[in-house]
């Protein structure tokens, strides 16, 4: 991955941070300065934290894995789920709901039930329901689709989070630590970057801050991806050619022992006709 240009960072807006009274001290190494009462974002340091993250989720696409996205502040919740969704990743864009990672085996259930109620639309269960029950049954469904986003395709826990605000996301954050999975965030001077494996200093507020973030993101994602599929190709066209060539050398071997048994196929004649 390229590092962000500090213009592109500067034009976005990422340098803006909060209000001096509101910051973080943990977030002292990424601050520049002060400028009417607000902090400054040194803009040099996340274009290096950025570039760090992306070649970290480029590494994590790459193996196959799933990183969930999590932003469900109005600023970033649409940004969001329309660049993730072509990737097939997944995410959560309207609540955070309490154990979705720790108590992941409920939140399947849950997702089962969906899958029942779909299954009930369409072997006739429906037909044998009143006007009221089904319109229940169907709101519970919407809640429930509403509530946990594309979480509904994970079988198993991501492999990764990208949260945008932490001090939002905090539940999810600590969700995260607690089952050591990889966090990477944009952080504002009001965060704690220590509670992140892969902090992003940058204004979490603005939303071309988060749009240039997120499209870094998913640019690393895409050719994680790609380098995958090259992969893969790699090696079947590898596996094509080495099996092309033992057929080969059995086809060479197998030609002598033909010969030979051509040679020794009228000698086994003529012996027989000399017994009788």
């Amino acid at each position: 991955m390229a590092r962000v240009e500090f213009e592109r960072l500067l034009e976005a807006g990422a340098h803006f941070g909060h209000l001096r009274r509101k910051w973080n001290p943990n977030m002292a190494p990424y601050i520049f300065g002060e400028k009417k009462g607000i902090h400054i974002i040194d803009l040099n340091k996340t274009s290096a934290k950025l570039e760090e993250a992306a070649n970290a989720m480029k590494s994590i696409a790459r193996g196959g894995k799933k990183i969930l996205f999590v932003a469900t502040k109005k600023q970033a919740k649409d940004i969001v789920a329309d660049k993730v969704k072509p990737t097939g990743m997944p995410f959560v864009t309207e609540r955070w709901s309490g154990g979705m990672l720790t108590n992941f085996a409920t939140i399947r259930r849950t997702i089962k039930k969906m899958a029942t109620i779909d299954r009930m639309k369409t072997d006739g269960t429906f037909e044998n329901m009143s006007k009221r029950e089904r319109l229940q049954v169907m709101r519970q469904r919407e809640k429930m689709e509403k509530n946990l986003g594309s979480v509904v395709d994970l079988t198993r826990l991501p492999s990764a989070l990208f949260i945008v605000d932490i001090v939002k996301e905090h539940i999810a954050v600590a969700e995260a630590r607690k089952l050591s999975i990889p966090t990477f965030a944009i952080v504002d001077t009001n965060s704690d970057p220590t509670l992140v494996d892969f902090p992003i200093p940058a204004n979490d507020d603005a939303t071309k801050s988060i749009e240039l973030i997120t499209d870094v993101m998913i640019q690393a994602i895409n050719e994680g991806l790609e380098e995958r599929k090259n992969d893969k190709t790699a090696v079947d066209e590898g596996a094509e050619e080495e099996g092309e060539a033992s057929g080969a050398v059995e086809g060479t071997e197998a030609a002598p022992v033909a010969a030979a048994a051509e040679e020794a196929a009228p000698a086994a004649e003529s012996g027989t006709d000399a017994t009788a």
